[in-house]
């Protein structure tokens, strides 16, 4: 899942396409150092470049793989975070969160009563909601597995279905011609 550790960068979801450009400057560098182009850069601008990628890694590296607008938000501090809880209220996110006495819960959809200060609280809070949404990706994926394996069925008895009328029609062609 992708996740964000440091500061929340004002516009990653409302200016998602700006975002995606970052993190394909990051993907270039790298592809820049594997075909040999990076070693032809002067040393000045090899450590610029350096810098960049370290800079956008720290921002941005975690949420490399998404490709697209999430479908909620797992917010621990929206008094810290409110640029993100404003972010997801303008496009419609669901919001989960912990929240404080200090936070507002008018704005979160999903509120989670709990100190979002102390660590072990955060802890034990977060591998409660990662194990509920593996559990729900395990579940989703076997429905898939299962409805896959009914349309496989379904098609099987169609195409055996059409085998066996051609099969029907002759049968009864033959019977008429009989009874004439």
């Amino acid at each position: 899942m992708p996740y964000i550790t440091e500061r929340w960068p004002g516009g990653m979801l409302t200016n998602f396409v700006t975002i995606r450009k970052a993190v394909k400057k990051m993907a270039l560098v790298d592809r820049m150092k594997k075909d040999g182009r990076y070693e032809t850069l002067s040393k000045k601008e090899r450590l610029q470049v350096d810098r960049m990628r370290a800079k956008l890694e720290k921002n941005l590296g975690s949420i490399v793989d998404m490709t697209r607008m999430p479908a909620a938000l797992f917010i621990v501090d929206t008094v810290r975070e409110h640029i993100a809880v404003k972010e997801a209220l303008k496009l419609g996110i669901p919001i989960f969160a912990m929240a404080d006495t200090n936070a507002n819960p008018r704005d979160i959809d999903y509120v989670i009563p709990s100190n979002d200060d102390a660590s072990k609280s955060i802890d034990i809070i977060v591998n409660s909601a990662a194990e509920a949404i593996k559990a729900g990706l395990e579940d989703r994926k076997n429905e898939k597995n299962n409805e896959a394996a009914k349309s496989e069925k379904v098609e099987k008895e169609a195409k055996e279905a059409k085998a066996e009328k051609p099969a029907k029609a002759e049968k009864e062609a033959v019977k008429t011609e009989e009874e004439e």
